[in-house]
């Protein structure tokens, strides 16, 4: 069976008008064609921000573009009928939909409320003063243009441990709210960058409160009954303590699917780290493999300089390839957003490939990457940049060959700094692939394929090179590769 492939159906700039459902629909059959195995949907429940928002300052869990909230009905991305038949659409293609669950934090509450409060250190959130005074702090979601259609559940300030921003007093900064739950302290069991990353934006939620841990149950078990739903990324993990998403990915695989695909956002290059992390879970889930994507980032910087045959070293896809997720950029790393480090263009088909047709790893392709992206936005230095991100030519055909041709044992050919290569033996009812690329000059390998293939013709599926090999009486390959490019050779007569 051909291995996994993600999309990740979105960008942080993908434009406002509610299309972007129907521009799902639209390409489901033909994303199946292509080799795509699962779309990862963007949030799709109302953000604070309105029809502007991309889904990462959730509101309202429980509204899916179907009330009048924060300015409109529809999301940025569509209404609850426009989703429905986006992700049926993907069902009916035999494609998975994951959705993206933003679980951390809530924004744009209805109401304030006075709550008590202690400040904390913003650079060590462990420093807790120890004095606590009162404020006014927005803690009060009501969701009044839902009325309680769906879930009756109001949050309140006992549902957060921590805000932002208070009122009466006027104050910005990082502040523990008393609200009865872990002694004043924040949780554990999350990353210890600045002393304990618990706190990251907005209204914080409370994970210790009974309450709000079952609702968020509820809500993972009630979404698959509105919407067609195989699996879930889940953002800002490393803030989240492990033992929720132990039990919640346990509770929805028991009560939903055994099989949902779930993957979590804890970006950290540190396998060490990331180990743990697993074995905190449980082993449940998948992670992204952000040392793997930095490495793409440095070698596409570097050029010939950046030695090929340690891409893979300190990854995730080689110490835990069973749980890596690979990616070579995402919304996050694209340009003018706060972890950039997008990969330059002439590298993504040598990233790409490396993820693409090799064993290891669960590879996810970026929205932009195959489709393009223009925007603009402003930047570190206040002045307003525009973007162009464009598609990359040879990735429908890449995500194509992983589909028909990434098939078989595996040989890693890395023996040469600026040139490698990836053979895929094939199976006795699938053809496998001769991976080669180079971040230098043209490069070229003899690759011995196995007297199975004596006398047989072999091209270049990409493209990129144009001329037949034949394979010699032995069963060895001459293959070569253009000067930073990545070249797929398969059998003639398979294409």
């Amino acid at each position: 069976m051909p291995g996994r492939t993600l999309l990740q159906f979105f960008h942080w700039y993908t434009p406002e008008g509610g299309t972007l459902w129907n521009e799902v629909a639209d390409k489901a059959a033909n994303l199946s064609l292509m080799g795509v195995t699962d779309v990862w949907l963007p949030p799709a429940y109302k953000g604070a921000s309105g029809a502007a928002s991309i889904g990462y300052d959730t509101y309202d869990l429980f509204d899916l573009g179907e009330f009048d909230q924060k300015g409109t009905i529809a999301t940025k991305y569509g209404d609850l009928a426009s989703l429905q038949k986006a992700a049926q659409s993907l069902t009916d293609a035999g494609v998975g939909v994951i959705h993206d669950v933003v679980f951390n934090h809530k924004m744009g509450a209805d109401e304030t409320e006075r709550v008590h409060v202690r400040r904390a250190n913003p650079d060590d959130r462990n420093q807790i003063e120890d004095e606590t005074f009162e404020a006014s702090a927005y803690t009060r979601f009501t969701f009044p243009g839902r009325q309680g259609k769906h879930s009756k559940f109001i949050w309140d300030m006992k549902c957060f441990s921590g805000v932002d921003h208070l009122e009466d007093p006027d104050e910005s900064g990082v502040f523990r709210i008393a609200n009865g739950y872990g002694d004043g302290e924040w949780n554990a069991e999350v990353n210890d960058e600045m002393g304990n990353f618990d706190y990251l934006m907005g209204s914080d939620i409370e994970f210790r409160n009974t309450a709000v841990y079952e609702e968020l149950k509820f809500w993972g078990r009630w979404l698959p009954e509105q919407v067609a739903c195989t699996g879930f990324r889940l953002d800002a993990a490393k803030h989240i303590p492990a033992w929720f998403f132990r039990d919640w990915v346990g509770h929805v695989r028991e009560t939903v699917n055994s099989k949902l695909f779930v993957v979590a956002e804890y970006w950290h290059p540190d396998m060490d780290i990331l180990q743990r992390y697993l074995d905190q879970v449980d082993q449940q889930l998948m992670l992204f493999d952000v040392a793997l994507h930095h490495h793409f980032y440095d070698a596409s910087k570097a050029g010939g300089a950046f030695d090929l045959r340690t891409i893979f070293d300190g990854s995730l896809t080689a110490s835990i390839p069973d749980h890596a997720v690979t990616v070579v950029s995402n919304h996050d790393t694209q340009p003018l957003q706060a972890m950039e480090a997008s990969v330059e263009p002439w590298f993504k088909p040598l990233a790409y490939a490396l993820i693409l047709m090799r064993e290891q790893g669960t590879p996810c392709i970026f929205y932009p990457d195959l489709y393009g992206a223009k925007y603009s936005d402003s930047g570190d230095d206040g002045e307003i940049h525009e973007v162009e991100m464009p598609a990359i030519p040879c990735l429908p055909k890449l995500i194509e060959a992983r589909k028909r041709f990434a098939h078989g044992a595996q040989t890693d050919i890395f023996d040469d700094s600026r040139c490698i290569a990836i053979v895929r033996a094939g199976t006795a009812d699938e053809p496998g692939s001769v991976t080669i690329l180079s971040n230098g000059d043209e490069g070229r390998k003899t690759i011995p394929v196995g007297t199975s293939h004596a006398g047989q013709g072999f091209r270049d599926f990409l493209g990129h090179c144009e001329e037949e090999v034949f394979a010699d009486d032995a069963g060895n390959l001459d293959v070569r590769v253009n000067g930073g490019s990545v070249s797929v050779w398969v059998r003639s007569d398979a294409i």
